[in-house]
């Protein structure tokens, strides 16, 4: 198959791609910056119509993982890069025929502050998503479900809280931060949460290729499917990554209003630096969010093939390497 992959500059997108040229599809990347894949490669902005039209003709599938992830940032940067990246996807793909979309999504886009407890893929909703990224995520996510159509197939995978060596996104600030002695849990630390080791993210974006088509117009949580307690999770993490662990706790509704503050102070400033707390990140470290996996499991006939155990080996031997390759 023909497949494109947005967003190949990260994580996910690169190892998808470089799953999915290794089972010898022909795969085509957009990103930004050079990648460095052995694939073809076409470097440009999600938000240029001439260049997302360039990367989508004569696809038979585009994989849409370009996104703007972080827990802080101006609106504007998370509407254009999520939102309006999108839509362009979309459009794209309507005007040159092509039948299958893969639309990356997340979890953070049906959570509105409050405990996810064997919860399934609720609607996105935008006017109740906690911060940018969630509700440019929601939007983003409401448009590829209105784009379905016979002629273009449209599935969307919320891989939640995905994580293994190399991630800039989870792993680094939680390794930084406990570097510095500024990691306390938020609230006592037994919030059950549930995350995805990275092969397994991408394992599941390729079956989803593959059954994009017969399972369409629906949204699909990918995790997994190892609820931990958030406090034992952030203690792996920095064990693997040879940092102290967790130190001192902070109530969640201190957390998340303080967050709430910080996020005030730094607009007001028109600071661009991440801050040290997010009323998002508290409310992320301090509930429970885990899913019910049986409709993804179902649909996209996978499980996960890399345990949590073997994931955290595979993040302290990369570690003790200095490697950003270790697969399971």
């Amino acid at each position: 198959m023909r497949i494109l992959v947005t967003g190949a500059g990260g994580l996910m997108g690169a190892a998808t791609a470089r799953a999915l040229a290794a089972r010898g599809d022909d795969v085509t990347v957009l990103q930004r910056r050079p990648a460095g894949l052995d694939v073809r490669e076409i470097r440009g902005d999600i938000g240029d119509v001439d260049v997302v039209r360039q990367a989508v003709r004569g696809q038979d599938v585009v994989v849409h993982a370009a996104a703007k992830v972080d827990v802080f940032g101006p609106w504007e940067q998370f509407r254009r890069t999520n939102v309006e990246g999108t839509r362009n996807v979309l459009d794209a793909c309507r005007a040159l025929g092509v039948g299958r979309l893969v639309n990356v999504s997340s979890p953070s886009v049906a959570h509105a502050g409050r405990a996810l407890v064997g919860a399934t893929a609720g609607p996105a909703d935008p006017a109740s998503a906690r911060g940018s990224y969630a509700r440019s995520k929601a939007m983003a996510e409401q448009l590829a479900l209105a784009a379905d159509h016979p002629d273009l197939a449209v599935l969307c995978l919320r891989p939640h809280l995905v994580w293994g060596p190399g991630d800039t996104q989870l792993i680094a600030p939680i390794v930084d931060r406990a570097r510095a002695h500024r990691l306390p849990l938020i609230g006592d630390g037994t919030a059950l949460i549930d995350t995805t080791y990275l092969d397994n993210a991408v394992d599941a974006l390729v079956a989803a290729v593959d059954v994009c088509g017969p399972v369409h117009g629906e949204s699909l949580v990918v995790t997994n499917g190892e609820p931990r307690p958030v406090g034992e999770i952030l203690r792996r993490v920095c064990a693997a990554s040879g940092v102290p662990g967790p130190r001192g706790r902070v109530p969640l509704t201190v957390a998340a209003g303080a967050g709430a503050a910080i996020e005030g102070l730094w607009r007001l400033t028109g600071r661009t630096t991440r801050p040290p707390m997010t009323r998002f990140l508290a409310e992320q470290l301090g509930t429970a969010h885990w899913f019910d996996q049986r409709r993804t499991r179902d649909a996209l006939g996978w499980s996960p093939k890399v345990s949590l155990q073997r994931g955290f080996e595979l993040l302290a031997a990369a570690d003790r390497a200095g490697s950003v390759t270790a697969r399971g």
